[in-house]
């Protein structure tokens, strides 16, 4: 199945069609490989800090704070039990980070998938590499009303593409990304998807 978007200018007005790669925009969407993708990003992009102290970790509590008998309350073995103010955790949380596993052949299914939709719906535009010379935040908001597009908005340009990253990284509910940098979860984030000409070469040639 063939799949095209439109080309875009400055302000937002359709120059003509732009072909795209039918094995990456015109793929079916697999929901499960999309879902399984998005999990692993999010568990790689934990911090894996979360943790506390068991009695044994607790600095401290070397003797017993009284004698076993005699003195009228429950026995003692350390202070850094559980139930003291500042003795370590029962139960504490597990550190360390939970990584997920999905392979290269299913992560770009994940990434076709996800292209695939933003193509069905009409929700992707490519914007001419030369519509934004210089960085200008005026320009973009005319390029984003002449489109019309659906928000939040991913844009997808290379690195050289200053002018069109400046325009658009001030605009509210707009993320702007490199296709090196760029993950599923932000694809299925976003509800219209904006690349430039240069850039989608790339996204075609990291999802085949």
């Amino acid at each position: 199945m063939s799949a095209k978007a439109p080309l875009l200018d400055a302000g937002g007005k359709q120059a003509k069609q732009v072909e795209l790669e039918a094995s990456v925009f015109g793929a079916g969407v697999k929901a499960h490989l999309v879902h399984e993708a998005v999990r692993a990003e999010m568990a790689s992009a934990r911090a894996g800090t979360r943790g506390a102290k068991t009695r044994g970790m607790v600095a401290g509590g070397r003797s017993k704070p009284w004698r076993q008998k005699g003195t009228g309350r429950a026995r003692q073995g350390t202070t850094r039990a559980p139930q003291w103010t500042g003795g370590g955790v029962a139960f504490p949380p597990a550190s360390g980070r939970s990584e997920l596993k999905v392979n290269r052949k299913a992560r770009k299914a994940a990434l076709r998938g996800a292209l695939s939709a933003h193509a069905e719906r009409s929700a992707l535009a490519v914007v001419q590499a030369d519509a934004f010379p210089a960085p200008s935040t005026r320009a973009a908001v005319d390029l984003v009303a002449g489109w019309g597009p659906q928000f939040p908005l991913l844009l997808v340009c290379l690195p050289g593409e200053e002018g069109l990253a400046k325009s658009f990284r001030n605009l509210a509910g707009v993320r702007v990304v490199e296709p090196s940098t760029l993950e599923i979860g932000a694809v299925v984030w976003a509800r219209s998807l904006l690349i430039s000409e240069g850039a989608l070469a790339r996204v075609q040639e990291m999802a085949q």
